[in-house]
């Protein structure tokens, strides 16, 4: 069953923007966030989310999608995520020298939201590539957290294929002219130190 879910659990960077996410299925998603471990249980991390249009589309400006992917440079209108969360750093928690905290502990918590998400047949793409000053001054965050990653979340508008790493270890995803999207994994074995 967890196998399933996380192979079901990729990254999508096109989604049915008409399919709207609740508020109630967001804040469900971050329950699933407040729930998981965190270093040194610090639990110093906040979440903005949105499903509105207009702070949808302030958000989107501040992101770079897909950087494999040259001449695709992001979803277009009908295309986009209904929704997003946004991780957050809250300094006043967590002093300077354990930020590298905000770091593990955001990781961990992208992980569990996107799993929840997918459980209910919406899927995501985890992004750090963000204009992180612009995000901030648009949606008036506090200066006291930090933008740690941004999670766009939608119906996925596209199939994803897990594919075997190539013998050139080449790790680049790609797109064939049906805009299937291909990511390279590498074997069990490659992976496995004895």
């Amino acid at each position: 069953m967890l196998h399933n879910l996380i192979k079901q659990n990729r990254t999508y960077r096109r989604f049915y923007e008409d399919v709207k996410i609740s508020e109630t299925d967001l804040l469900s998603f971050i329950e699933l966030a407040r729930l998981s471990s965190s270093p040194r249980n610090r639990q110093s991390l906040k979440f903005y989310f949105s499903n509105k249009e207009d702070t949808n589309e302030k958000i989107f400006e501040t992101l770079s999608w897909a950087g494999a992917l040259p001449n695709w440079k992001a979803p277009q209108k009908g295309e986009r995520p209904s929704a997003y969360i946004i991780i957050l750093g809250d300094n006043s928690i967590l002093p300077k020298v354990e930020k590298s905290y905000h770091e593990v502990a955001s990781g961990i918590v992208a992980q569990s939201i996107m799993l929840g998400a997918t459980e209910k047949g919406f899927g995501g793409c985890i992004i750090a590539a963000i204009k992180r000053k612009q995000l901030k001054e648009c949606l008036e965050l506090p200066e006291y957290l930090d933008v740690l990653l941004v999670l766009a979340i939608g119906k996925p508008k596209e199939n994803v294929i897990l594919t075997e790493m190539p013998e050139d270890g080449n790790y680049n995803y790609w797109r064939d002219e049906k805009q299937n999207h291909y990511v390279p994994k590498r074997s069990l074995e490659e992976i496995i130190v004895k």
